[in-house]
């Protein structure tokens, strides 16, 4: 199944992401909302440079399979950059996936991070200093988050074939260097 073998090709990535959002700040209560203004301006970059990327390169088809519509994100981020009075800003380098595996990658890494973001919404919430922060983008599924990843994830393993595996993992690679790297 491809949704293993990218979880288990792309941990170094996801630890790397952990590590610059200072996410074990997170559980300790000790995050901030400087911190949080990184992980949402860092986050609505990779959005804004890849979503309707994503979005374009998958067929109709697919784009069914996947509820395409209910996965958008860009502009609940963007609620969240307003709310949190940060500017739009344009990322620094450039992201092009080549074909529909490569983008199955990247939203690969997109709704994982949704997956995640419930999870951090969830402590943020109870932490000291976020009062009145809306978490539109990090909630974005609420209560439905579990059964939207398992929905992705079954058409993924489902649609992709096993030589098309390698392909798959460079658009992850790609969206999660670009993650990496943006400023």
């Amino acid at each position: 199944m491809v949704s293993e073998y990218l979880k288990q090709h792309t941990v170094a990535y996801h630890d790397a992401a952990e590590k610059l959002f200072n996410s074990k700040k997170i559980f300790d209560k000790t995050f901030t909302l400087e911190d949080y203004k990184k992980i949402i301006s860092t986050n609505y970059l990779m959005l804004l440079h890849s979503e309707d990327k994503i979005f374009q390169s998958l067929s109709g088809e697919l784009a069914g399979k996947l509820q395409l519509e209910d996965r958008k994100k860009l502009p609940l981020i963007e609620k969240d950059l307003a709310s949190l009075s940060l500017e739009n800003k344009a990322a620094s380098h450039d992201l092009e996936f080549t074909g529909e595996n490569e983008a199955l990658g990247a939203l690969y890494v997109i709704e994982g991070s949704t997956l995640g973001g419930n999870v951090i919404a969830k402590q943020l919430s109870k932490t000291e200093g976020f009062d009145g922060i809306t978490f539109n983008f990090f909630g974005c599924y609420r209560e439905n988050t579990g059964p939207m990843w398992k929905s992705f994830k079954e058409v993924l393993d489902t649609e992709v074939d096993e030589q098309n595996y390698d392909e798959v993992l460079s658009g992850a690679k790609k969206l999660y260097n670009f993650l990496l790297n943006v400023n």
